[in-house]
């Protein structure tokens, strides 16, 4: 990702949906499934999401809707140049949380680790071949975790949401309707998080090259087979596309 990260726009303004719980885990699955590389089960995902549609209050819905539409306007072959081109080529757009927070240091391998020690003192068992700050990880433990330690998590990376849904605006990408269902359901940025926002966009994330190129930093056993580079985007070979055994919409009650 070789784009100058420091000069991302302004956050955009996004009131808070009210939601209730189940309300909110649709949309986190919703956004895990779709936030990932498009894979040949997209055009299913897409049925599967618009089911859910109409349980949500209508400018999520609407959200949701609009990436539908564009992605199957687009097709699946330019969804997935779309994907690349954004998330492998733009550093603003990276999905991987504890980079925003800790960047090109050693202490973001304490961070994945962090991670990975929450969802399974929360009993997560992630099935898919990625690190566990991946932001489609991330959702999908939001929408199963019944203690709302998932979403502790999104907010303690709000300002790196916020990073990554200013530059799919900034950008016109129909993944930027999937930021907004997402931040929409959220409360509003305190003035913290505002402040953390604009440091990164002016300074970027935290830098200390420490050669990584033998795996994750912090020394962290990367998973068998192949796996994407830690400080970059999800791969053109959608290492991370298929979505894992329980990656299934919650139902109420």
């Amino acid at each position: 990702m070789s784009e100058v990260f420091v000069g991302a726009p302004r956050m955009p303004v996004r009131r808070q949906v009210p939601t209730g719980r189940a309300q909110r885990q649709t949309v986190e699955m919703a956004c895990s499934l779709l936030l990932d590389y498009p894979s040949d089960e997209l055009a299913v995902q897409i049925g599967a999401v618009r089911a859910e549609l109409d349980g949500l209050p209508a400018p999520v819905a609407g959200h949701l809707e609009a990436f539908c539409a564009r992605a199957e306007a687009l097709g699946l072959r330019a969804l997935r140049e779309h994907y690349v081109e954004t998330f492998d080529q733009r550093r603003r757009c990276a999905l991987y949380l504890s980079y925003y927070a800790e960047g090109d240091t050693r202490g973001r391998g304490q961070a994945i680790l962090a991670f990975r020690e929450i969802m399974r003192a929360a009993g997560f068992e992630q099935q898919r071949e990625e690190l566990t700050d991946y932001l489609p990880v991330v959702l999908e433990f939001a929408a199963l975790d019944e203690q709302g330690m998932g979403e502790e998590l999104l907010q303690t990376h709000r300002e790196g949401l916020e990073v990554i849904r200013a530059a799919l605006v900034d950008a016109g990408s129909p993944y930027a309707e999937l930021l907004e269902a997402l931040v929409a359901t959220l409360p509003e940025p305190d003035a913290a998080t505002t402040a953390a926002y604009h440091k990164l966009i002016s300074q970027g994330p935290p830098t200390e090259l420490v050669g990584l190129s033998a795996g994750p930093p912090g020394g962290i056993a990367a998973p068998p087979g192949p796996r994407p580079d830690p400080l970059a985007a999800p791969p053109a070979t959608g290492a991370g596309g298929v979505p894992s055994e329980s990656a299934t919409f919650p139902k109420e009650g």
